[in-house]
């Protein structure tokens, strides 16, 4: 059966808007509030934010199947070029463009480099469903991203802040990587096996799967409306930050997207296989950016707020793709 994208879902960005615009408000009336929140920690992690955190990462990694990794002898070429845009290009024209745009500002570099280095494995899931694509490629791919993850992810961030001349702390980063991917991948595949075998499959997708995907969202919002609460004064401060961010995030989809488009007509991909191949190759885990934003930098940074920005202009921009991806289908841009 396949999935749509329900009007919380579909709307997305606009609640993103208003736990920034909340967030803003609670720290201008209850200054306190941040303070308090701020304090609630074990060592260096905030407690509500860690627990929001795993919220996010777990239902995202329930996506991930072992068996699904080995079928990409099958079908290599979509799933190949994926990578390739996911682990080379984005990266790369993320890297240039914060330099170009953001020189100086190290930790709004730093945010837009942890999103560029972020391949998606979660709600690429709804649009490839939405956009009528391959969806075993989907999931086959989203899976290989996982684990690539666990290993790219730290040593591409590290090599691109490396040559901007940005220091980080490396450790850290590994540790944020093995704790927020890790742990939630583990008990993605351990939860994921016992609940298929007590309760079926299909409980587990239309069930388990549809009340965890909203918990996550649910709490990603939480976790914005902290992270505006924290920044708020920082924010009425310094507005021009977000505009910053957003001109090479906005620049950056657009070329990425392009590049993608041109290499699936290249590659002369059919629509089923072309369109999750430029959806995925566009798209960022931005769950795990804002989580090794946080670990890195702490809640009340540019950095975590910058992240926030990509999730801001994912959702409209993805949504916007699926029907674009249509209109060329229509076009018969790519074989039928």
């Amino acid at each position: 059966m396949e999935k749509r994208l329900g009007k919380f879902e579909k709307y997305l960005w606009l609640w993103v808007f208003l736990c920034m615009l909340i967030g803003i408000l609670l720290a201008q009336y209850f200054p306190n509030l941040s303070q308090n929140l701020d304090d609630w920690k074990i060592g260096n992690v905030s407690v509500p934010i860690g627990i929001c955190l795993f919220l996010m990462m777990y239902p995202a990694l329930l996506n991930f199947q072992m068996s699904e990794v080995k079928k990409l002898l099958k079908a290599p070429k979509p799933i190949l070029l994926t990578l390739f845009s996911n682990w080379l290009i984005a990266p790369i024209v993320t890297a240039v463009l914060a330099y170009y745009f953001l020189e100086g500002r190290d930790q709004l570099i730093i945010a837009l480099i942890l999103l560029g280095s972020s391949p998606c494995t979660a709600m690429v899931i709804i649009w490839g469903s939405l956009a009528n694509g391959n969806q075993e490629q989907n999931v086959i791919t989203t899976s290989i991203n996982t684990i690539t993850i666990m290993f790219l992810y730290a040593p591409v961030v590290i090599l691109l802040t490396g040559i901007q001349g940005i220091d980080i702390d490396k450790y850290e980063l590994i540790i944020s990587v093995l704790v927020f991917i890790g742990i939630p991948m583990i008990a993605g595949l351990v939860s994921r096996k016992l609940l298929i075998k007590s309760k079926g499959l299909e409980w587990f997708e239309d069930v388990y799967r549809s009340i965890l995907g909203k918990i996550a969202i649910l709490a990603l919002l939480i976790t914005l409306l902290l992270l505006f609460t924290l920044n708020g004064e920082v924010l009425i401060q310094n507005p021009q930050d977000m505009l910053l961010v957003s001109i090479p995030l906005l620049i950056g989809f657009v070329i990425i997207v392009a590049l993608n488009v041109l290499l699936t007509k290249l590659f002369k991909l059919k629509y089923k296989e072309a369109i999750i191949t430029v959806l995925i190759g566009s798209s960022s885990h931005f769950e795990i950016a804002i989580a090794t934003a946080i670990a890195l930098f702490g809640l009340g940074s540019q950095a975590a707020l910058g992240t926030t920005m990509g999730l801001f202009w994912e959702v409209p921009i993805m949504l916007g793709l699926v029907y674009f991806g249509n209109y060329l289908q229509r076009k018969s841009f790519w074989k039928n």
